[in-house]
Parts: C-alpha cells; sequence; structure tokens
C-alpha cells in the first residue's frame, strides 16, 4: 500500500470518527451536568454509543492500514477487534479494552453518570483514534475538516 493510500484511509477514518466525537459531546450537553454528575441518562447513553462508534470507525482505518480486514462474512465483533489489535499493540488493547468497557457497556447500556468516568472513555477513544490521524491533509479536503482537526490536534 502506498504512502498516499495510507493518508487517504486516515483521512477517510479520521474524519469520520472525530464526526461521530463531535456529534457525541453534543449529545452530552443535554444530558445537564452538575458537579461531577450528569442528568439525564439518554442523553448520557446515546452520547456514549455515538463515541464508541467513533472509535470502531478509528480502529477500521488503523486495522485496513495494517491490511487486516474481516474474512468473509466475519462480523466485526469486540473479539475480533481485541484479537487483531493483540497482534499489533498490546499496550492499545488495554486502551480498547478500557474504551469498550466504559463507552459501550456502563455508558450505552447502564448510562452511568460519573462525568469523570465519561469522560475517561471519551479519552481512551481519542488514543485510538489518534492512532490514524492523518500526518498530512490535502488543502482540498482542509475545508471540509479543518474545525474538527483543530479541535483535536494532539
Amino acid at each position: 500500500m502506498s504512502v498516499l493510500e495510507q493518508e487517504e484511509i486516515k483521512l477517510e477514518h479520521y474524519g469520520e470518527a472525530i464526526r461521530y466525537m463531535d456529534n457525541a459531546k453534543e449529545y452530552l450537553k443535554n444530558a445537564k451536568k452538575e458537579g461531577n454528575y450528569y442528568q439525564d441518562k439518554k442523553y448520557v447513553k446515546t452520547a456514549c454509543g455515538t463515541a464508541y462508534n467513533g472509535l470502531l470507525e478509528g480502529l477500521d482505518g488503523f486495522l485496513k492500514l495494517k491490511d487486516i480486514t474481516p474474512k468473509g462474512k466475519e462480523r466485526k465483533t469486540i473479539e475480533y477487534y481485541q484479537r487483531n489489535v493483540t497482534k499489533i499493540d498490546k499496550k492499545l488493547l488495554n486502551t480498547l479494552i478500557s474504551a469498550y468497557q466504559i463507552l459501550h457497556l456502563w455508558g450505552y447500556y447502564d448510562g452511568i453518570k460519573d462525568a469523570r468516568v465519561v469522560k475517561l472513555g471519551f479519552d481512551q477513544a481519542y488514543t485510538l483514534i489518534n492512532k490514524i490521524k492523518p500526518s498530512n491533509i490535502p488543502l482540498s479536503s482542509r475545508a471540509t475538516l479543518s474545525s474538527t482537526l483543530s479541535a483535536h490536534d494532539g
């Protein structure tokens, strides 16, 4: 795979993952945070589910860059992601497991209201997504992604 093809994959998946994360942050605003707790579980669930989908979008790009794709009709379950991330980066596996537990299980399913826990899940998602951050974004694409990319440098 050429460097240009790699950058195109990064640009596509990173941009979409950040779009999910931006949407998730908007949902959290509706959850009305008081102190360290959100007040509306419905919006926390929606936000965490959306952030988790952003994480998966980033992981899909990460695995695609490593030439890993599902075999035949294989579904992309958490086990699929864990199995394949383990082959590449065992430290990243811990981040994935943590983000899965926080965003998908505790956030999406349980609607955890502790804002500190939700923030940790979002931070873990960004850690994974930033693994595919494009190194050089073409000028033609900057207009579309400029606001999201500048907000998430680092």
